[in-house]
């Protein structure tokens, strides 16, 4: 039988998906990190993650939101079904500056206010307030009252709106500006608070845009969470690996260094996608119809194994 018609049907990969339910719902690939979450809300109540972007930041924000709603069916099969404690639930208030990009401090305002009204209405409530720091105070305070539970805040792309603006200091400076008074409402709200959690793409020091949140734990290079985004080593051996019938997953053998590997053979592949030079290996066992298209920088190779070094073929010759 050939290796095509052997395959089993392939689950999509999840591009571009940012919430859990739609993940689960259409059966694409997850690798499974609400343990790990739930290792993380257990061990501390504020944190910051910083990553790069396309990294799985907001499906890990959205995977926080749907424990603390206690939405236990999106969870069927995973770590988090027997582990997580699915009689308490906690209102979760969700903040992201993803969508367009912000010009102006009056802008912002202007945003943040459409933020925290779309949230007044989901979570039943409504604040007196017109600030932005009085708003969102006067929100947590109202929601915890209204659920009789703490509230998790959810903030997503922290950065963005000083981001958009690098080019122009003034401006960026203005956001930043206004953007501190929003989390600086957080410190004074901890009686109300179960979680926080922020993340973004860059690393902005407590002083600049975190005054007076010095309770906010930075686990940005912290080797304990550094698996909470994206796909690690053990990831693509136990979720990608055994979908691939006929090639054998390996361990390369070269020292620290070293990452997951495959079982390769002396067969030179096409010119690499990035930096035009010839590979020197390809995977043993049945050569699929249409073999992946991988991105990146090929490896050097030492022996049958290979030592990754960054580049790889967009195609086999």
């Amino acid at each position: 039988m050939s290796h095509a018609a052997s395959a089993l049907p392939r689950k999509k990969l999840p591009l571009g998906i940012q919430t859990l339910a739609k993940l689960r719902e259409e059966g694409c690939y997850y690798v499974d990190k609400s343990g790990l979450a739930i290792d993380l809300i257990a061990s501390g109540s504020y944190f910051f993650l910083s990553r790069p972007r396309r990294f799985g930041k907001s499906l890990l924000v959205d995977t926080f939101k749907e424990l603390f709603e206690g939405n236990r069916a999106l969870f069927e099969g995973l770590a988090a079904e027997s582990r997580w404690d699915w009689s308490q639930r906690h209102p979760v208030i969700r903040i992201s500056f993803s969508d367009g990009m912000l010009q102006s401090r009056a802008e912002l305002d202007a945003r943040i206010h459409e933020i925290l009204q779309d949230n007044e209405v989901a979570l039943g409530v409504q604040c007196e307030r017109r600030t932005v720091d009085g708003r969102f105070a006067e929100l947590i305070r109202r929601v915890h009252e209204r659920h009789g539970a703490p509230v998790a805040v959810l903030v997503d792309e922290y950065d963005k709106p000083i981001l958009d603006n690098l080019t122009e200091p003034a401006r960026a400076a203005e956001m930043r500006d206004g953007l501190r008074n929003l989390y600086s409402v957080l410190k004074g709200a901890d009686p109300h608070l179960k979680f926080v959690f922020l993340t973004g793409v860059s690393k902005f020091s407590k002083v600049s845009l975190f005054s007076g949140l010095n309770n906010l734990h930075d686990i940005t290079l912290d080797a304990r969470w550094s698996a909470l985004c994206g796909y690690t080593d053990a990831d693509l051996d136990t979720v990608f690996a055994p979908e691939l019938p006929g090639w054998t997953a390996t361990r390369s053998g070269a020292g620290t260094t070293a990452t997951t590997g495959w079982a390769w053979a002396s067969t030179t592949p096409s010119t690499c996608c990035c930096c035009s030079t010839a590979g020197s290996s390809r995977r043993t066992g049945s050569t699929p119809a249409r073999p992946p298209s991988w991105s990146g920088c090929w490896p050097s190779s030492r022996g049958s194994r290979p030592i990754w070094r960054g580049c790889r073929p967009t195609r086999w010759s």
